[in-house]
């Protein structure tokens, strides 16, 4: 009876983390607690924690009196929506959240867990970096940390939110998962915090401005979602979770369809009669995928191109559409990278890919010179290239220049290449074309504004229409957009058996 009440005292202790007081602080600073958090993200009921009981094993400045269960960090396992999940949450209330040798194995051990069984692996981050009392066994622990996080890359879904502080080699664990999400206001990620940016570079900063969740929503790209609070990024979490496998080895789960018509009228129209004129392709992913069922990723940033996830005929696809509202849909150094980041994750846990194509060409100009257009354009390329789930491109106006063959043309192994009659396959624009096929012409006629207009015309009715690469096989049919729905449907349940075996190789080498 008496190890029992020693148990119970010790479970209640380990529960109530760094005292109340510091609780209440937590809260007054509108944040959850560590088992707060997992409470909301898991079904009610389901969490078991492993590891409550763990201390840290300092005994230097004076750490030997200051002994907490569980050691700044809550882990287990649990469900959501009836699905086996892992979770870690850093526990701020003790040491700040700060990262000890224990603290990095129980998290070590839950990661290696995840793998094993194959199954989603959560990180709720709220830490003050390394626990500088315990010098390299910290940093030791950091590192195992990154090692396992590679090697269950594409291997089991892992998923990053950041609910407080997180800094210095604390943001590369984040970092190499699959998706980040941020709470606004209360959340920051950065190597390097204000006082060295100051000290270094004499730039007067706040953590907010440095990293922030909307500084790295809109600027850096290095989160994926935000949140307006802690219950918000959990709901996050556990939507983002509905589309995805638990593992490399299974396909997303699919919710119960019936099948009608599947016509959309609501498509008809929404590319405009002018070629320069904009429309939302927000619009035309809204009429073709399941209603209400978009969950975009990267929303604020590189905004001339739409990736996220949707349903369609109750499964789980992953889009990539370009975006004429911004730039005209241009590709450029952000837009790939995003690009090609989302194909690789769909890819990696065979999420199907739809990309929605209306793009111009690539953005030029020194800036994107400079910045390394070639490579990051490449990447997107290669993710394409490299990817072995069903894939169906739907052009709906411009295909222009090297940005057609990158956008999953038929050339770099797309399953099924849809066009609608507005679609428009050529090098480059009917005026660019024009002034320089026919540019003698043009400028030996009495009338060279007259000529251009007739060369331009006469260029236009040759290729800005899809009908000459689909004489070619490069396009499988032209439809109407009232169509594309129900193409859609039945093309990724024709193909979703799909099986690729790619050469013989350790691994390739993507142009990072």
């Amino acid at each position: 009876m008496k190890n029992q009440e020693i148990l119970a005292a010790k479970l209640a202790e380990a529960q109530l983390g760094g005292g109340q007081a510091r609780i209440d602080k937590q809260h007054a600073k509108g944040k959850l607690t560590a088992r707060e958090r997992i409470h909301l993200l898991l079904d009610p009921g389901t969490f078991e924690e492993v590891g409550a009981l763990v201390t840290h094993r300092t005994q230097d400045f004076g750490m030997q009196n200051e002994i907490y269960y569980g050691d700044g960090v809550v882990t287990g396992y649990g469900m959501v929506s009836g699905r086996l999940i892992y979770v870690f949450a850093q526990d701020f209330t003790v040491f700040g959240g700060s990262l000890s040798e224990t603290h990095a194995e129980k998290i070590c051990k839950i990661m290696d867990m995840a793998v094993k069984v194959g199954a989603p692996l959560i990180g709720l981050n709220d830490s003050g970096g390394a626990r500088i009392q315990e010098g390299v066994r910290s940093l030791g622990g950091y590192a195992d940390i990154f090692y396992r996080n590679v090697q269950a890359s594409g291997v089991i879904p892992q998923l990053s939110a950041i609910m407080g502080p997180c800094a210095g080699g604390a943001v590369y664990s984040p970092a190499m998962t699959d998706f980040t999400i941020m709470v606004e206001h209360t959340s920051y990620m950065f190597v390097t915090g204000p006082n060295v940016v100051k000290t270094v570079t004499n730039e007067t900063v706040s953590s907010e401005e440095l990293g922030g969740a909307s500084t790295h929503s809109t600027k850096s790209g290095v989160t994926h979602l935000t949140a307006v609070n802690d219950v918000d990024c959990l709901h996050k979490v556990r939507q983002l979770l509905s589309y995805l496998p638990q593992n490399c080895e299974e396909k997303p789960a699919a919710l119960p369809y019936s099948l009608g018509t599947e016509l959309r009228e609501e498509l008809e129209g929404i590319v405009p009669e002018s070629a320069n004129q904009p429309y939302d392709m927000r619009t035309v992913i809204a009429g073709i995928i399941d209603e209400g069922t978009f969950f975009e990723i990267h929303e604020n940033y590189a905004d001339n191109i739409v990736v996220g996830f949707a349903r369609l005929g109750g499964k789980s696809i992953g889009i990539v559409a370009n975006q004429p509202m911004s730039l005209a849909g241009v590709l450029d150094v952000d837009s790939s990278k995003k690009a090609a980041r989302f194909t690789r994750t769909c890819d990696c846990f065979n999420v199907p890919l739809l990309v929605l194509v209306d793009v111009p060409g690539f953005l030029p100009g020194t800036d994107q010179e400079w910045n390394a257009i070639i490579t990051n354009g490449a990447k997107l390329l290669y993710a394409l290239s490299e990817a072995t789930v069903p894939r169906i491109t739907v052009i709906t106006r411009k295909a222009y220049g090297g940005a057609y063959d990158v956008m999953n043309s038929k050339h770099i192994g797309a399953d099924l290449n849809y066009a609608w009659p507005t679609a428009e396959i050529a090098v480059m624009g009917a005026k660019g074309a024009s002034e320089i096929i026919f540019r003698r012409e043009i400028k030996a006629a009495s009338d060279p504004a007259a000529k251009l207009a007739e060369k331009e015309a006469e260029y236009a009715e040759k290729f800005a229409n899809p009908y000459s690469a689909a004489q070619r096989g490069f396009i499988d049919e032209v439809i109407l957009p009232r169509e594309t729905r129900r193409k859609l449907i039945r093309g990724f349940a024709m193909l979703e058996d799909k099986a690729v075996e790619g050469p013989r190789r350790k691994h390739g080498n993507i142009p990072l």
